[in-house]
């Protein structure tokens, strides 16, 4: 992880936000190839659900709801993470964090004590049968100490509501029901109270989607490990409606199968994947089934003792939102009736000839997570012919931030470096490209290796006699001769798959190809 943080704020990915002022504890600012990382995992996944399928809408619903939204998703009530005070140091930590460490530690212990056995027993491997039945733990002296001083003196858990709270209006009292509202701790609930009209408006019918991407946020009390885990975060969350007697659990291999290979496909390995079933005591209030897509952000850590992170949650919802936001839901327990709301979110199904309340799958990514798995996955090291060590980001030529750099052998002739500019602002409207004449030409290529730039481009005294250059490959370190007129396409082809037959004329597999050029502009 170290090494990835390192690398993000030298190379210009992610900077510790209002670093000037001692910085902000767990915020982070993406600097110019960060924001275009950030905006290709997007664009990929909003054109993989909305554009190449037929059954998904898009929506852009508001980070400010009625605060009524949340009292009837019941995040008001049931939003909470357990906390506790250490009474020595007067740190406050979340208990489930700290029962997590302490049943990797006894994992360890167990371990090391049965190195002939395989398996923890249960009480050792899941720390109790849930949560709550932890948290009395920190009323036994000595049996959880605190991280900070040592010391095993704790306050009783106590829940602490992790949305953020805001007032409206210029004059608002914060003592002033009617002005309270939440940033929004989840994007799925601007697409529950907006279903009916999406599938109006856009007549579709059951079974479809609706996808959205969007901030969120969430007042962790202990965020940390990079962009891992922060109070402000951007999430792609799709919601699948379906019919009431669907088979959910076949929807859920179905999304957890469907973004397996959309993850892959893009660059992570299956190793750094692993799939995690929910608990049914560890469900979200509104879940019935989870399945989460764990990732090895930690390679220390062991897979089977659930001690990997989230990247992302499929989640069985059933009906439980859209009766939670409709005035009268037909066949709700009478504590789900929802007197402030002004609809019915129920469908009428033209085919069955009847009406119901849609189920849903809900597939929910972190953009954060995903960058952060993408960079980690693709960082490789490798050495030059000449022993030097570089590191090459093997990012998906579709999520890299720089398709290609154009790099003037000789900065100092005016030809070559007129040339090498015309070919790159011939190259930016189809796709995004920099040029660099800051340093030798094996500077550059290091450069560019490092911030995983698919393609350099060299433009050398032979290329104004023979109007061609050089193209070289990140990944391969080969490099092949190719005319300027049949860049654009030789380009657009390489960064979706292998070079046509005919593009290329001439190439070669050593890193140090020699240019046609005076010696003193050789690679450095």
């Amino acid at each position: 992880m170290e090494t990835i943080v390192s690398l993000a704020k030298r190379r210009g990915f992610v900077f510790p936000s209002s670093e000037i002022y001692g910085g902000l504890g767990s915020a982070w600012d993406y600097g110019p190839l960060g924001v275009e990382l950030s905006n290709n995992v997007k664009r990929a996944w909003w054109r993989w659900l909305v554009y190449e399928r037929d059954d998904i809408e898009g929506i852009d619903s508001s980070i400010i709801l009625h605060r009524l939204v949340w009292k009837y998703s019941e995040h008001e009530a049931t939003f909470h993470d357990p906390l506790v005070d250490c009474r020595e140091c007067k740190q406050r930590f979340r208990a489930d964090h700290l029962l997590a460490e302490f049943t990797m530690q006894l994992q360890q212990e167990w371990r090391e004590e049965n190195p002939d056995k395989s398996e923890p027993p249960p009480d050792v491997l899941f720390m109790g049968k849930g949560l709550q039945k932890g948290l009395g733990s920190f009323r036994t002296p000595g049996y959880i100490k605190c991280p900070a001083c040592g010391k095993s003196n704790w306050t009783d858990p106590r829940q602490f509501n992790l949305m953020f709270r805001t007032t409206l209006g210029a004059v608002a009292d914060e003592d002033d029901p009617t002005a309270l509202a939440y940033l929004r701790p989840e994007t799925a609930q601007g697409i529950f109270i907006n279903f009916l009209n999406v599938q109006q408006t856009s007549r579709r019918k059951i079974p479809f989607g609706i996808a959205q991407i969007g901030k969120s946020f969430r007042n962790e009390v202990t965020p940390g490990n990079f962009i891992l885990r922060t109070r402000e975060f951007e999430q792609m969350e799709m919601e699948y409606f379906v019919r009431p007697d669907a088979e959910h659990s076949k929807l859920v291999d179905y999304w957890v199968e469907q973004y397996l290979d959309w993850y892959t496909n893009l660059g992570l390995s299956r190793d750094n994947l692993h799939l995690h079933e929910v608990p049914l005591e560890e469900l979200a209030h509104y879940s019935r089934r989870t399945v989460d897509i764990m990732y090895r952000y930690f390679p220390e850590r062991d897979e089977e003792a659930r001690q990997w992170e989230e990247l992302m949650g499929i989640a069985y919802r059933t009906d439980f939102d859209l009766k939670a936001h409709s005035n009268k839901p037909t066949d709700a327990e009478g504590k789900r009736i929802n007197p402030d709301s002004t609809e019915d979110l129920s469908y009428f199904d033209e085919a069955a000839k009847e009406r119901y309340y849609p189920h849903v799958v809900e597939p929910a990514a972190g953009v954060n997570r995903s960058v952060l798995a993408f960079l980690m996955d693709a960082y490789s090291e490798r050495t030059t012919d000449k022993g030097e060590k570089r590191v090459v980001l093997k990012l998906h030529p579709e999520l890299a931030p720089i398709k290609v750099a154009v790099l003037p052998l000789a900065k100092n002739k005016p030809e070559i470096v007129g040339m090498a500019k015309a070919i790159k602002r011939s190259l930016q409207p189809v796709m995004r490209a920099v040029y660099d004449d800051t340093g030798g030409i094996g500077k550059l290529y290091a450069r560019q290796d490092e911030t995983g730039t698919p393609f350099c481009v060299t433009v050398d005294h032979q290329s104004l006699e023979d109007e061609a250059v050089t193209v070289r490959d990140r990944d391969t370190w080969a490099q092949e001769r190719v005319k300027v007129a049949a860049l654009p396409e030789y380009l657009r082809a390489r960064l979706k798959g292998p070079v046509p037959v005919g593009l290329a004329t001439e190439s070669s597999a050593s890193e140090e190809t020699t240019h046609a050029a005076p010696v003193d502009v050789q690679a450095s």
